[in-house]
């Protein structure tokens, strides 16, 4: 998940420990992550690692080459000559903040995507939720086309949250 380009390199990885929090520049921007330098090793930054927002398009909306950034070190490989980073570990995970103040709430949403099996309402900037087909049988709808367009605004209960899978269930409200 990383090169070392010299002994330099070397000396760098062999310092890293898990859970340090280190300053670095992006070096590389790969489709599936970003490389940030540390003192001539260049560590992995994964795309999953890089935001808790739940969609970007590419690894260049989130940094660019140059930038300087704080990474926390993930994982380290010395016989690999390999390192994990992660820019996100720094922050506060905000499914966890949404869970505590809106489980079991009702709240306002947006249309995302529209599905067979139901639909995606964005319920925080960072994530969505899904109301499933089963929500919509009271309203004679056997498609969620005929209920949902996207960019519609709609009244959501919170209904479940699952935290390992990063999963929001959605209730349907009038």
């Amino acid at each position: 998940m990383a090169e070392t380009a010299d002994r330099g390199g070397r000396t760098v990885l062999e310092a890293l420990e898990r859970g340090q929090v280190c300053k670095g520049v992006v070096s590389s921007i790969e489709q599936f992550g970003a490389f940030v330098d540390i003192g001539g090793f260049h560590g992995l930054v994964n795309g999953a690692e890089l935001t808790w927002a739940h969609h970007f398009d590419a690894v260049s909306d989130i940094v660019e080459v140059g930038q300087e950034v704080t990474i926390v070190v993930l994982d380290v490989d010395i016989e690999r000559e390999r390192a994990s980073f992660s820019l996100k570990a720094l922050y506060p995970d905000p499914l966890e903040d949404f869970a505590r103040v809106q489980f079991g709430r009702v709240i306002a949403g947006r249309v995302e995507r529209v599905m067979r099996f139901g639909a995606f309402v964005q319920v925080h900037e960072n994530f969505a939720g899904l109301v499933p087909i089963q929500e919509l049988s009271e309203r004679d709808a056997d498609e969620p086309e005929s209920i949902f367009r996207i960019g519609d605004e709609v009244m959501v209960e919170v209904v479940a949250i699952n935290m390992h899978r990063r999963r929001i269930l959605l209730s349907l409200r009038s």
